[in-house]
C-alpha cells in the first residue's frame, strides 16, 4: 500500500536459524530493496543481521548513494533543536553514517560536535564507557576530547542525536544515554535517534524523561521465528577493546574519536582516470576520512565504490555471496573481514589504513593485484 508520505511493505527472510517476518513504512525515495537486505549472523545472541546497502560496509556502495542516505536522514531531523548538538556514532558500524549526519547537520548551519564510540582506546581521558549486549563486540568507548573548546561543548551540549544503522530494542541507545549522563552531561534538554531503520517503536521515549524523536529512512516491525532444529553458530572470539600491537597514524585522532566540528578531507591523491572503475576501501573504524576521497574520486569521473572492512563476523548466504577473512591488522590477535568484493571488477583498489601497510595480513592482500595502500 502506498501513500504520498512514503510506502508500507511486507517481507519475509529465511535463514538458517529462522525466518524473519518485516513490516515496515519506508520514507519517499527509499525501499527495503534501496536500504537492507538480510544475513545470518555468526552470534548466539542474535542470530539475524539487517545488511545495510547505503553503509558501506557490507555492501560496496556507490560514495553519491551514500551521501544521500546520510543527508535524507539528517533532514528528517527536526530544525530548531537546543544548541549545541552532541552527535554520537556507535562503533564501528555508524561511526561513518553519523559522520554524514553531523556534516549534513553543520551545512545548515547547527552548532553540532561529533564523537563517535570506539573499541581502539587512544590512551586520553575517557568520557564513559557502556555496553551493546547484543553485539559481537559489546564494550563501547567514549574518549573525552583534546582540545578544551570541544571537551566544554560536549559538556554544555542541550540535544544528544545518536545514529546507529538500525534500532531493534533500543537498548543501546539507552546505555549510552545512561552513560553521559552519569558523566556529567546533565544540560542535556532532548534526544534525537537517527537510524537508517527503526524497528524499536521509539523505545527509548518511554524510558527517560527527556523529548525523545525518533528519526529514520524506515520504520517497522519484526518477527523472529527460531529454526526448530537449532543452528550450531560458529563464533568467533572478537570481543577485545584494545589499543593493539600496531601504531596509529596521525589522523586516528582527527575524524570523531576524540571529538571534532569541522570536518576536511585528508587524504590526497591525483586525478584518476575518466571511467577508472575503483573501489576505495576503509578498515575498521577508520572510514570517514576514506569516504570522503572515495567521493572526491567519484565526483572527478571515476566509478568509484565504497567498502571496508569489519570485525563482524557473518555468514555467506542472502546479503553475503562472498566473504574473506584474515588477520586484524591493529595487533588485536583477532579476525577480520571483507564482504562481498571481487577484486577483478575493479581497475584499482585503495586500502585505506590507519596503521602501517607492513601490519596487514600478506594473505589478504595478495588477493588485489591491482592494490594502492594509503597510509594516511
Amino acid at each position: 500500500m502506498r501513500n504520498a508520505h512514503g510506502h508500507e511493505e511486507h517481507l519475509e527472510a529465511s535463514l538458517p536459524a529462522g525466518k524473519m517476518s518485516l513490516d515496515l513504512f519506508c520514507q519517499p525515495g527509499w525501499s527495503a530493496d534501496t536500504l537492507f537486505s538480510m544475513a545470518q549472523r555468526r552470534n548466539p545472541r542474535r542470530a539475524f543481521l539487517f545488511v545495510s546497502k547505503v553503509l558501506g560496509r557490507h555492501i560496496p556502495c556507490p560514495p553519491r548513494l551514500m551521501r544521500k542516505a546520510f543527508s535524507d536522514l539528517a533532514d528528517q531531523i527536526p530544525t530548531n533543536l537546543p544548541g549545541p548538538l552532541l552527535v554520537m556514532g556507535m562503533a564501528e558500524t555508524a561511526v561513518g553514517l553519523a559522520a554524514g549526519v553531523h556534516a549534513a547537520l553543520r551545512a545548515r548551519g547547527e552548532q553540532a560536535i561529533l564523537l563517535t564510540t570506539t573499541r581502539h582506546p587512544l590512551g586520553g581521558d575517557l568520557l564513559c564507557r557502556f555496553e551493546e549486549e547484543h553485539s559481537h563486540a559489546t564494550a563501547h568507548l567514549v574518549h573525552q576530547p583534546t582540545h578544551p573548546a570541544l571537551r566544554e561543548q560536549v559538556q554544555q551540549a542541550r540535544t544528544l542525536v545518536m545514529v546507529d544503522d538500525e534500532a531493534t530494542t533500543g537498548k543501546t541507545f539507552l546505555n549510552l544515554y545512561r552513560a553521559l549522563h552519569d558523566a556529567g552531561l546533565t544540560q542535556l534538554r532532548q534526544v534525537v535517534t537517527a537510524t537508517l531503520t527503526d524497528w524499536s517503536a521509539n523505545a527509548l521515549g518511554g524510558q527517560i524523561a527527556l523529548p525523545v524523536s525518533a528519526v529514520s529512512l524506515a520504520t517497522g516491525r519484526w518477527r523472529w521465528t527460531p529454526a526448530s532444529t537449532p543452528v550450531v553458530l560458529d563464533a568467533p572470539q572478537v570481543n577485545i577493546t584494545a589499543r593493539g600491537s600496531q601504531p596509529l597514524n596521525g589522523l586516528a585522532d582527527r575524524w570523531g574519536r576524540m571529538g571534532v566540528d569541522e570536518v576536511e578531507r585528508l587524504l590526497h591523491l591525483p586525478a584518476p582516470c575518466p571511467g577508472e572503475r575503483i573501489l576505495v576501501l576503509g578498515s575498521g573504524e577508520y572510514v570517514w576520512q576514506p569516504f570522503l576521497l572515495a567521493e572526491w574520486l567519484e565526483n572527478q569521473g571515476a566509478q568509484v565504490k565504497f567498502g571496508s572492512t569489519t570485525r563482524s563476523p557473518v555468514s555467506p548466504g542472502l546479503a553475503i555471496e562472498q566473504a574473506m577473512s584474515f588477520q586484524d591488522h591493529y595487533g588485536l590477535g583477532v579476525p577480520m573481514y571483507l564482504y562481498n568484493v571481487d577484486p577483478a571488477a575493479y581497475d584499482r583498489v585503495i586500502l585505506c589504513t590507519e596503521t602501517p601497510a607492513s601490519a596487514w595480513d600478506p594473505a589478504f592482500l595478495v588477493r588485489f593485484p591491482h592494490l594502492h595502500i594509503h597510509e594516511g
